[in-house]
C-alpha cells in the first residue's frame, strides 16, 4: 500500500476537541463531520484539504477524549494517513479500526506543510519528495497492515470468515 500526498503539519498534543469540536458531536455522519474537521485548530483545513493529503504531527496526536468521531472526521476529509511522533492509545486504535493508516516516526524528521510525501505503509518508509530525505516508521504488526489493506476492522473480519 503506497500513498502519495501533500502535508498538513501540526505540533504536539493535537487533541480530539480540536480535531472535531464537541459542538459537532450531535451527528456521526462522516460527510457532516468532515466539514468541521480541525476547524478550531486550522480553519482553512476543511476547505483546502484534498483527497490523499497526509497529516504530519508531533507527540501525542489524538489525545483527549476517546471519541471515534475524530478519526472518522479526518478520514472523511480525505486524509490518507497520519504520521506522528506518538499517538494517544485510543485514537490510534480507533484509527486502525476504521482503516485510517497511522504511522509513528520516532526520529526527528524534516517535513513541512505542503511537502509531497510518498509513504510505503507496509515497509514503513516515508520519502519526502521536496528534500529527498527518507524516514523509517516504527514497524506495525502484519495484522494491522492487513486491516489498513481491507479499509477497516469490519472488512478485515468479514474477509477472515471467507
Amino acid at each position: 500500500m503506497i500513498i502519495e500526498g501533500r502535508v498538513w503539519k501540526y505540533g504536539d498534543d493535537v487533541d480530539t476537541d480540536v480535531i472535531i469540536p464537541a459542538r459537532f458531536l450531535t451527528t456521526s455522519d462522516p460527510e457532516e463531520l468532515k466539514v468541521h474537521c480541525m476547524e478550531d485548530l486550522d480553519y482553512s483545513f476543511s476547505s483546502e484539504v484534498k483527497p490523499g493529503d497526509i497529516i504530519v504531527a508531533g507527540k501525542n496526536f489524538g489525545c483527549g477524549s476517546s471519541r471515534e468521531h475524530a478519526p472518522i472526521a479526518i478520514k472523511a476529509s480525505g486524509i490518507s494517513c497520519i504520521i506522528a511522533r506518538s499517538f494517544a492509545r485510543i485514537f490510534f486504535r480507533n484509527a486502525v479500526n476504521i482503516g485510517l493508516p497511522v504511522l509513528q516516526v520516532e526520529e526527528t524528521v524534516s517535513i513541512n506543510k505542503g511537502d509531497l510525501l510518498m509513504v510505503d505503509i507496509a515497509r514503513g518508509i516515508i520519502d519526502n519528495k521536496n528534500n529527498g530525505e527518507s524516514y523509517r516508521t516504527a514497524p506495525l504488526p502484519q495484522f494491522i497492515n492487513d486491516i489498513f489493506q481491507c479499509s477497516g476492522l469490519i472488512n478485515y473480519v468479514a474477509n477472515q470468515k471467507k
